[in-house]
């Protein structure tokens, strides 16, 4: 199956990178290579790309989407997480761009096998972004305890049934394994009264978004390297991340505003004492959102927003 994955706010994202064209960026989400594409149009020879991705059909496609650029574009199979040692490892000290599109790709959704859609009734409940990882969404689902698994699907999922939800897993896996995504729909469905499953939607859309960003770690993974990404751009290098639903959209929001304004002191004092010096500003006060030409094209893009930030010198 060719991996395809609709690039959200892709004319937003490069406008707002301010792209170089002798400049160094990274795009730490490759996916189907649709943003890094842009990119590379607008580089010169001494421009450069590292994309990475985790996942192994993403880098297979984006290795060929972007072949043309060959010489301008370093590969890396990884978690942009370890953007810091990539770069290192490649010589590379300060970048001029960096661009994270958080969303799951159109190739990852329309892929039955890989697991992540309620949308399939047979596919294995799988999840994984990076195929390598041992732990599958199977073995949440069937080996976390009750309590463990109301937690992620409250906090993760936000969804006012977490509990029953957790409820009716723990009982129905008492009989057997729980091993397709159609077995967990059903069960997920008889904890939702049907009042609200005829008004609110899909009722296994939150669990999935629960079991999927446990699984990969996802907001972790955001919440831990953001401050290094900002710490990697140059001097008015810009950090552009699209963010898919509340959790990360609230984290970005937050680290933008710290990396800002950084100052502890109580508001009273005539001066700041605490020594913590801005990274930068937040370009985007309100997150860009898709046009409704976009959303007319791609109904995933719902829910997208992009947030910049732009790196100064501490001062």
């Amino acid at each position: 199956m060719e991996f395809k994955h609709y690039s959200v706010l892709l004319e937003e994202t490069i406008d707002n990178l301010n792209i170089k064209p002798d400049g160094v960026y990274v795009d730490g989400t490759l996916g189907g290579g649709g943003h890094s594409y842009q990119i590379c149009k607008r580089l010169t020879d001494g421009g450069r790309l590292i994309g990475i991705d985790q996942d192994k059909d993403a880098i297979a496609a984006a290795g060929e989407r972007l072949k043309e650029f060959e010489d301008q574009v370093t590969i890396v199979r990884s978690n942009y997480s370890n953007m810091k040692n990539v770069l290192q490892d490649l010589g590379i000290e300060k970048v001029d761009g960096i661009v994270l599109d958080l969303g799951v790709s159109s190739f990852q959704l329309d892929t039955p096998e890989r697991g992540f859609t309620y949308r399939s009734e047979d596919a294995p409940l799988d999840m994984r972004m990076d195929d390598r990882q041992k732990l599958t969404a199977k073995d949440i689902v069937n080996e976390y305890s009750e309590a463990e698994l109301f937690r992620i699907i409250r906090d993760y999922g936000e969804d006012r049934f977490a509990k029953n939800i957790a409820k009716h897993i723990v009982a129905a896996r008492k009989d057997k394994p729980i091993e397709t995504t159609g077995e967990l729909n059903r069960i997920i469905s008889g904890a939702i009264p049907m009042k609200v499953q005829a008004t609110g939607g899909h009722p296994s859309k939150r669990t999935y978004q629960a079991i999927r960003i446990e699984l990969n770690h996802e907001l972790d993974v955001l919440k831990d390297t953001l401050d290094d990404m900002i710490d990697l751009l140059n001097e008015d290098g810009r950090l552009c991340i699209i963010t898919f639903h509340s959790l990360e959209d609230r984290i970005v929001k937050s680290n933008f505003k710290k990396n800002e304004n950084p100052c502890t002191c109580p508001s009273s004092f005539p001066v700041c004492v605490c020594g913590k010096k801005s990274k930068g500003r937040v370009v985007t006060r309100k997150p860009i959102l898709p046009s409704e030409e976009e959303l007319e094209e791609n109904s995933r893009s719902k829910s997208a927003k992009l947030r910049v930030f732009e790196k100064h010198q501490e001062q």
